[in-house]
């Protein structure tokens, strides 16, 4: 059985994952505060459902934290007499660290994942870091029981700012990109619904493109670039120190944010 502490978007994402791929053949187990979330959720996804972490923890032998990173600290202190060695603990928990993770349950085997939204739709990516306490079967698992949500990507711990700038926060900075195409299309005549349409089909395109048959973005732009053609038109605007600094300090600002969530 594996049990999920907290109910968000995030954990159903997870959750609706392993629903769909049946990739662990378990029940799920999930707790929250807001009853009418977790009615919710046993109505749509049949899972069980309680108010009481310690019932998710008792049960389970492998759990997932899903709550704020506000709010670990708290809901670790009540967990941790009945979470020992046997338990394999995954924190989903933003800027929470696998040492802070360690003194808050010090028994339990832990592994820190950063999954973004997309995870909810299937087509998201996790980045795990695994503290030594995990063996390689508790790798396994988590990659197996991640994979329902999109690829899993192992990397040190020291990487994962930088993960929750791009990946973490990845989903909002694009959106924030294709916004701007989409008002200037509409700019051009194209009805808003239209633009959307077309811009988001044309960036799930692209990315598709480049998993499968770019290495690199730059081998795709010069793909779609004519000489004297409307891309090279709008490369000219595009491509300037300006443009390339704005979209570079972004990730720095989000990374460096999320060093500074990881002190508190």
């Amino acid at each position: 059985m594996i049990g999920f502490i907290g109910a968000g978007k995030m954990a159903e994402g997870i959750i609706a994952g392993l629903l769909r791929t049946g990739a662990v053949p378990a029940s799920i187990h999930t707790s929250d505060v807001d009853a009418g979330r977790l009615a919710d959720l046993h109505q749509r996804l049949g899972i069980l459902t309680t108010t009481d972490n310690l019932a998710v923890a008792a049960a389970c032998k492998t759990l997932v934290l899903a709550v704020k990173p506000q709010q670990l600290d708290a809901v670790c202190q009540i967990l941790a007499p009945c979470v020992g060695s046997g338990h394999l603990v995954l924190s989903i928990a933003a800027g929470k660290r696998l040492a802070r993770l360690g003194a808050l349950l010090p028994r339990a085997r832990l592994i820190r994942v950063m999954p973004n939204l997309a995870c909810t739709v299937g087509e998201g990516i996790c980045a795990i870091a695994c503290a030594a306490s995990a063996t390689d079967a508790d790798r396994a698992a988590a990659k197996q029981l991640l994979e329902g949500c999109g690829p899993v990507e192992e990397l040190p711990e020291g990487q994962f700012d930088a993960v929750t700038a791009l990946s973490g926060s990845g989903p909002a900075f694009f959106a924030w990109v294709l916004n701007e195409f989409v008002r200037g299309a509409e700019a051009e005549g194209l009805s808003r619904a239209s633009a959307l349409a077309l811009a988001a089909q044309t960036m799930r395109g692209t990315a598709r493109l480049l998993r499968e048959k770019f290495t690199d973005p730059a081998s795709l732009i010069e793909a779609v670039t004519s000489k004297g053609g409307t891309t090279a038109a709008g490369r000219e605007v595009l491509e300037n120190e300006a443009t390339a600094r704005v979209l570079r300090e972004s990730i720095r600002a989000a990374a460096r944010r999320s060093r500074e969530l990881s002190q508190a």
